[in-house]
């Protein structure tokens, strides 16, 4: 068995702990199960994209809050005798083993979410196991995704409409404030990020369920998005991304005219260190700076605080308070105007020299490593541990 320590480059950590993700998972279902019970919770939940950030919460918290039977779905690297797996896989395993142990049912398939083969493996297990879900999570975030029904695949990009965006940026790796411009996207890459990240494969999701029968009456779903601040919005809000969460809004509506008012709605979650915010240029810094005025004021939240609100105070209850788009804010602290005016100011000082002092530089660090296992109390990192663990439950 190998001795795991973390290797990074950039926004990529080519290594993961098993015992640190599952002590990552453990203290996030500790977290959920010291507040008050969720209040009519779903009682079938299926989460597309489970393993990490939002969609694992989103997976641990109706179980561990409102006792929900969950299916799980993801696309990551079991580990071998040699070399670790995804930090999600250690997540996955994690969560059914403690899943299991309180007495919850808990299955996971590893794939292609946007395949229709996947799709019909897990229509055929939720009428063999639990007949019909009652709420469905969607909360992928894949850079490609093949068309189940043309075998085209389509790449996802990270651009700004119109023109060139150039804005400071965060060289993680050697703590540097740097200059990033990114080039404009042109017309066949907004169509084709709209392709893997918008509402199509949503859309195929819900239909395929609906068509198998298997949608409780008066189900919910949700997908995740986010705004942020204008300082971002060039390469997100206004970009090839935002682009893409727009389509979710329209899916929202469609999803609402068939089904009823209520049905269906976008989360906009708040910016955190997750694997994927981590490859936003511009993001990190801004991240590292909302981290240290949020943690002053004493109001950060991170992935599983910000599920246990959403589901605390959307899920049961159809009335809970929407922007002008229907949308559910559970970025509601990070935009609070005193907030972002202190997040402008210190953007507008910020460079090399005083990056730690004036962000939270470390914590951001601290928090990607967090992601993969790395830095936790409690473990001892300079042991052998079995990187090749699996549970029969996991499906590929």
């Amino acid at each position: 068995m190998p001795v795991v320590t973390p290797k990074t480059r950039g926004f990529i950590c080519t290594t993961s702990h098993p015992d640190g993700c599952a002590a990552n998972v453990k203290a996030q279902i500790e977290y959920v199960k010291s507040q008050p019970a969720l209040k009519n919770p779903a009682k079938n939940v299926l989460v597309i994209g489970a393993s990490t950030g939002y969609g694992l919460a989103s997976r641990i918290v109706p179980a561990f809050g409102g006792g929900a039977s969950t299916i799980g779905i993801f696309f990551e690297k079991p580990g071998s005798d040699k070399r670790s797996g995804s930090a999600g896989w250690y997540n996955s395993i994690a969560f059914e083993k403690e899943a299991k142990e309180a007495g919850l049912y808990a299955k996971s398939f590893n794939g292609d979410a946007f395949s229709n083969e996947m799709k019909a493996q897990v229509i055929e297990t939720i009428k063999k196991d639990l007949g019909e879900i009652d709420l469905i999570v969607y909360s992928l975030a894949s850079p490609r995704r093949t068309d189940p029904n043309s075998g085209e695949t389509y790449n996802s990009v990270l651009k700004p409409l119109g023109e060139t965006y150039t804005n400071k940026t965060l060289n993680t790796d050697k703590a540097e404030v740097t200059e990033v411009s990114i080039e404009a996207a042109n017309q066949q890459e907004v169509d084709d990020t709209v392709k893997v990240m918008g509402g199509e494969d949503w859309s195929f999701w819900i239909n395929d369920l609906k068509k198998a029968g298997v949608l409780s009456d008066g189900f919910k779903t949700v997908a995740y998005s986010y705004i942020g601040p204008e300082m971002t919005w060039p390469i997100y809000t206004n970009g090839t991304i935002g682009t893409a969460k727009k389509d979710l809004d329209t899916t929202v509506d469609k999803f609402n005219a068939e089904f009823g008012a209520g049905t269906a709605v976008v989360s906009v979650n708040k910016a955190l260190v997750t694997q994927a915010s981590s490859a936003i240029p511009v993001v990190p810094l801004y991240i590292s700076l909302l981290y240290k005025v949020m943690k002053a004021k004493g109001n950060h939240e991170g992935c599983i605080e910000q599920i246990q609100r959403l589901f605390a105070t959307y899920y049961g209850d159809s009335s809970a308070a929407t922007d002008d788009a229907g949308r559910v804010r559970i970025d509601d602290l990070e935009m609070e105007a005193g907030i972002q005016a202190e997040v402008d100011a210190l953007w507008n000082k910020v460079n090399s020299g005083n990056l730690r002092e004036l962000s939270d530089f470390d914590g951001y660090q601290a928090e990607f490593l967090r992601l993969f296992g790395f830095g936790i109390e409690g473990i001892n990192y300079e042991a052998e541990v079995d990187t090749a663990i699996t549970v029969p439950s996991i499906e590929a």
